[in-house]
């Protein structure tokens, strides 16, 4: 990660988890999602969309149906790179004017292909803590 130590950068995967999963989970809004995603430094957004894309295994259908949700033009090119076959991810390298499409269009993304995989792989088994989590009023996040 460039322009971040490495507790910085450690800082910014956790947040990052935290955030991404709360919007995915419809715990937070995209729009409070991307509130957070502006807030960071540019080094930190960057970091954010270098890790954010791959770590869910999008398909080309999970593109199509999260830029769909994401308020985004289908024709931005975040939201191309997404519905290309196979998707691509160099939305980091994209520039920094590009940046809040590109998270707002990831996280929606993102929500289709973890709700996809959850469905496919260990329906109602997995012990991630950022899989788990439960808003605010009903109670503490389970923690492993």
């Amino acid at each position: 990660m460039t322009g971040t130590s490495g507790e910085d950068g450690r800082a910014i995967r956790r947040d990052t988890e935290r955030v991404v999963n709360e919007v995915a989970q419809q715990l937070r809004t995209l729009d409070d999602g991307t509130a957070w995603f502006t807030a960071l430094s540019p080094a930190g957004r960057t970091a954010v969309l270098g890790g954010c894309a791959m770590q869910a295994h999008i398909t080309t259908a999970d593109g199509h149906a999260g830029v769909a949700r994401s308020g985004v033009k289908p024709t931005a090119n975040p939201s191309v790179m997404i519905c290309m076959d196979p998707p691509r991810y160099g939305f980091a390298a994209l520039p920094s004017d590009e940046h809040v499409k590109a998270f707002r269009v990831l996280v929606p993304v993102f929500s289709v292909a973890d709700a996809r995989r959850r469905q496919t792989y260990g329906k109602g088994t997995c012990r991630h803590v950022w899989h788990n989590l439960v808003p605010a009023a009903e109670g503490p996040q389970r923690q492993e």
